[in-house]
């Protein structure tokens, strides 16, 4: 009973005894799975963040956005596609004192000039052709709250100068308007690219660049915390199992092994399709190797040691290889293959496009 028995029942039994013994035990496992089911909506719908980690950087990394969350300092997060960096925005907002104030996340690069000022800024009915009627932007819905410029180095140059005035003046013009509306608005940018970097080759400028990066925090890829992996792995498996109602409660050895060594170019989002795909397959408590993909064993990129070449392969020829062992196994469909990494389409066409692979 110590150890965790629902019940006991004497000898000699009687058999509805025993059905009734069962009958509780199954009441209370489903009583059980539907509270647990419950939480995770619950934290989904009040969006409630969860960072798990026992890595020490990780950890301080957690404790300097507690220290900052409360001030409106602008913050960049930078890290690989996949690592969580909106995660840590989110996390950043609710430690503030705009926590009971909108959340708003915007990706600087998934649209095109003009349609980006309408998002960000609004427009007045009849300010372009198919305006039909006036919109609030992102920047008025995030009023009192926060808002997360993703991917802020791939934004044209010509937005760039608009979204420097708002964050100057504290006053945006809606397109079509000649009307400041007044906004108080927190910035949290994020980028996966060097953004001093960016700076120099012209794509970022600079008075936005030293605007926005008052704090950096970087968020480290997943192969740079393994510790991680088991603690990351349990928690999706949980939470998917849950959502499944199934109910897969292990992970064998030889798969948390796959797991471990795996490099994971798409960091923790591509280990959390691995873990939901895992669980939509297992057939009973425990998710093993022939759940997961047989491309976890064919593609795991193994760290570089001195002794095992005498010229060092680089993190992004290892990328590269990757990237096109992955297009391959797709046929060359390019949503395929950036399903199968973790990222989306339009971040796989950046990868493209920076490895120099082509991109038509």
């Amino acid at each position: 009973m110590k150890a965790g028995a629902y019940h006991y029942i004497a000898k000699p039994f009687r058999l509805a005894e025993v059905r009734e013994v069962v009958r509780g035990a199954l009441e209370l496992r489903r009583i059980k799975r539907e509270n647990k089911e419950l939480k995770l909506r619950v934290e989904h719908l009040s969006n409630q963040t969860t960072i798990i980690t026992q890595d020490l950087g990780v950890q301080r990394l957690l404790e300097t956005a507690r220290q900052i969350a409360g001030t409106d300092t602008s913050v960049v997060i930078h890290g690989e596609s996949g690592t969580g960096k909106e995660l840590l925005a989110r996390f950043i907002h609710q430690h503030s004192l705009r926590s009971k104030g909108p959340f708003v996340a915007f990706n600087c690069g998934a649209l095109h000039e003009e349609i980006a000022a309408s998002e960000l800024f609004g427009h007045e009915k009849g300010a372009f052709t198919g305006a039909n009627a006036t919109k609030i932007g992102l920047f008025e819905a995030a009023d009192g709250g926060t808002l997360f410029l993703d991917e802020v180095a791939e934004m044209p140059l010509l937005m760039q100068v608009k979204l420097l005035r708002v964050l100057q003046e504290r006053e945006l013009m809606r397109v079509g308007s000649v009307q400041p509306i007044s906004v108080d608005v927190r910035i949290i940018a994020a980028s996966n690219r060097d953004l001093k970097a960016a700076v120099a080759d012209g794509q970022m400028r600079n008075d936005l660049y030293f605007r926005l990066n008052v704090v950096t925090l970087t968020l480290p890829p997943l192969r740079e915390r393994r510790d991680d992996i088991p603690l990351l792995a349990y928690y999706l498996l949980r939470k998917f199992s849950a959502m499944m109602d199934r109910d897969v409660q292990e992970i064998s050895t030889e798969a948390m092994r796959r797991l471990v060594e795996y490099d994971y170019p798409g960091n923790v989002r591509e280990l959390s399709n691995f873990i939901e795909r895992g669980v939509a397959l297992a057939q009973d408590r425990t998710l093993d190797i022939e759940h997961l993909p047989q491309s976890l064993g064919a593609l795991t990129v193994r760290v570089f040691r001195p002794e095992m070449a005498a010229t060092p392969t680089t993190l992004e020829e290892q990328e590269t290889d990757h990237i096109l062992a992955v297009l391959k196994m797709a046929d060359g469909n390019r949503t395929q293959a950036a399903r199968m990494l973790g990222i989306d389409r339009v971040s796989l066409w950046r990868k493209l496009k920076k490895l120099g692979i082509d991109t038509k």
